[in-house]
């Protein structure tokens, strides 16, 4: 059986929660986590929770489903839902993967996820093959950054400083939404502003841990895990 995947359903109409939701109930490899009915309250949910689907409308109060997806520093997988379809080309631009017309009938639901559980298994396959990077945003540019060059992230505000072997970029982003991005094999949070690559730690100095010469705070609660994993690395 495939693994389920955490999904949420953004839209302002109730009549769209009611169809979607009874939806997606009827598929086991899908768990509703969230329904939002506008984009603040969902930016807020997807900073502190990570999502693998979102259903989105499009044309919601304050913020479009459109600029919703052009905020958002990490979009989880979207399939767009609508009652128009002009919009249908902008949106492969962020990386929706369908796009569902209301009203929404349910074969042309199990479509969409059919090649949303496709899309999965082939990023899975390619995750197990290729080199790890995570793609983040540079003044307004995507940059992809190759993991096994990145030496620690530092919190910056809403930003991140990412330290990588030959050079910083700050990039749009918080410290907790790009810990989301990391393997926990190979990287590790040691102070709220500080996460750092295992691999690439050259030693520890009292309260401190070293790399490239840097001196990086230890916070108190992330002590214990630390220790146990440079055991486990000597």
């Amino acid at each position: 059986m495939k693994e389920t995947k955490k999904c949420i359903i953004v839209d302002d109409e109730p009549a769209a929660h009611y169809v979607l939701s009874n939806y997606i109930k009827q598929n086991p490899q899908l768990e509703l986590v969230f329904q939002g009915y506008n984009g603040i309250e969902t930016m807020d949910y997807l900073r502190e929770n990570k999502v693998d689907l979102m259903f989105l409308d499009i044309n919601m109060p304050e913020i479009s489903g459109m600029e919703l997806l052009k905020i958002l520093p990490i979009q989880p997988k979207t399939i767009l839902t609508t009652a128009y379809s002009e919009f249908a080309l902008e949106s492969y631009d962020y990386g929706v993967i369908d796009y569902l017309l209301k009203p929404i009938y349910f074969p042309r639901f199990l479509k969409a996820i059919d090649r949303f559980f496709s899309i999965e298994n082939t990023k899975n396959q390619e995750e197990q093959i290729t080199a790890n990077s995570v793609i983040v945003k540079v003044d307004g540019h995507l940059v992809d950054i190759e993991l096994n060059q990145l030496l620690f992230a530092q919190s910056f505000g809403n930003y991140v400083k990412l330290h990588t072997i030959k050079r910083t970029y700050l990039a749009s982003i918080t410290t907790s939404e790009f810990e989301k991005c990391l393997p926990e094999k190979s990287f590790l949070r040691i102070h709220k502003s500080y996460i750092v690559a295992i691999d690439k730690i050259e030693g520890t100095d009292k309260d401190f841990v070293i790399i490239k010469k840097e001196k990086l705070p230890i916070g108190i609660t992330y002590k214990r895990e630390l220790t146990d994993r440079l055991k486990n690395k000597s």
